[in-house]
């Protein structure tokens, strides 16, 4: 029969995961056990994802504030640090800038505006059109900020992340100043020491910190890169990282090629499939209601076996049924599409047939999809199965 399903996404249950759980196994458990259950099979290029979250609490990889200011202090020395561009949030930077902040004297928290770098707004662009205020050259005072704008709360979080910022510093034994400006530069005038926290153009910052005179200048990504006191590390230091007790953070987790070969070594022996695996963490799509951009983890998938590499290469099928074969129907409009599809070889980038399919990374896509099927709440699936994404028209 001819198969009438394409892609399926699964959320897969599993017990709560603890610090030095043998992961691989378990996922591979909990797929086996679903497909029982429900009375699917697997096939070779089923992709098995699984969150980061997990990986990360398997490994044990926690930080405390106290040894994210240890290190802090160790490469800045104390004194003023300008800590700038952080995303708005209480789970992805309220204990970092918390443990940031007990490893200086005084913070200069330097926040874009009018939103951060992933969407959260602390104001529109129209209060600042109507306050006269140009967010390209303009650095404003937490003083002016409140005269021209008042209080401003997130609209989902009921948060004035303003106050709740400068309360954290405080609250860690720091002096506390916030201004608000949209060029890296503008730190420098009030300390030539700077931590800047953005994700995705964290390098570019950082060569224009070093060009225009900063003596210091480190990311996110270069804090907690190695154990300090006993605590978990990874290679993109604080990024990605997430609350997990009020004096603790949960690391991206490290060492994710090692998990992902042998998670697909597990499920090869016990299913005789060439099955591919990954580890994904926030998608890459953005909100068109409250403007934000989903993707605060430095990447969507820190690991992913050798199948997932690359980007899709597909043909458009509306453009061919309006274009190539506009004159077919029926049975000879699939066949002359099957067959078209059955020839492509090499990149189809640049032809016309080609045109309007998404061009990311697969891993990207994949990661998206997998974020949208778990969500971050109380599904309880950590896990997500992906059947026949590999597929197309012709395949049976």
């Amino acid at each position: 029969m001819e198969r009438r399903v394409g892609t399926i996404s699964r959320g897969i249950r599993c017990p709560i995961i603890r610090k030095g759980d043998d992961l691989p196994a378990i996922v591979a458990d909990s797929v086996l056990e679903a497909a029982y259950s429900e009375g699917f099979s697997l096939r070779d290029r089923d992709i098995v994802c699984i969150t980061e979250s997990v990986v990360a609490r398997a490994q044990g990889n926690y930080a405390s504030t106290a040894q994210i200011a240890k290190d802090v202090r160790t490469k800045f020395g104390g004194g003023t640090i300008g800590v700038i561009f952080p995303i708005l949030s209480r789970n992805r930077f309220s204990l970092c800038l918390k443990g940031i902040a007990g490893g200086a004297d005084k913070v200069v928290l330097m926040l874009s505006y009018p939103s951060d770098e992933v969407g959260n707004a602390l104001l529109s662009y129209d209060q600042l059109d109507e306050a006269g205020i140009d967010p390209y050259t303009d650095v404003l005072s937490v003083v002016k900020y409140r005269q021209l704008f008042g209080e401003n709360r997130h609209p989902f979080t009921g948060v004035d992340y303003v106050a709740y910022y400068e309360e954290l510093i405080r609250e860690a034994g720091a002096e506390a100043e916030i201004i608000f400006a949209n060029k890296p530069q503008a730190i420098l005038n009030y300390t030539k020491k700077v931590l800047t926290c953005d994700i995705h153009t964290r390098v570019r910052t950082k060569r224009l910190l070093r060009e225009a005179g900063a003596e210091i200048v480190l990311g996110m990504d270069q804090i907690l890169t190695e154990s300090v006191d006993g605590s978990g590390y990874s290679e993109y230091g604080l990024l990605g990282s997430n609350k997990a007790t009020e004096e603790s953070v949960k690391l991206f987790p490290r060492d994710g090629q090692a998990f992902v070969e042998a998670t697909a070594q597990i499920l090869k022996e016990r299913t005789d499939k060439n099955i591919e695996v990954m580890i994904y963490g926030d998608g890459a799509f953005k909100d068109p209601q409250g403007k934000i951009w989903e993707l605060a983890d430095p990447v969507v998938s820190p690991a992913y076996t050798e199948g997932l590499k690359g980007t899709p290469n597909e043909l458009k099928l509306k453009y061919l049924a309006d274009n190539d074969y506009k004159d077919l129907s029926g049975s000879e409009l699939k066949e002359a599409i099957s067959q078209r599809i059955r020839a492509k070889s090499g990149s189809l980038v640049g032809q016309m047939a080609s045109e309007g399919t998404t061009p990311r990374q697969l891993t990207d896509l994949i990661g998206s999809l997998c974020d949208l099927t778990s969500g971050s709440g109380d599904k309880g699936t950590p896990v997500v199965l992906i059947q026949g994404y590999f597929d197309n028209y012709t395949n049976d």
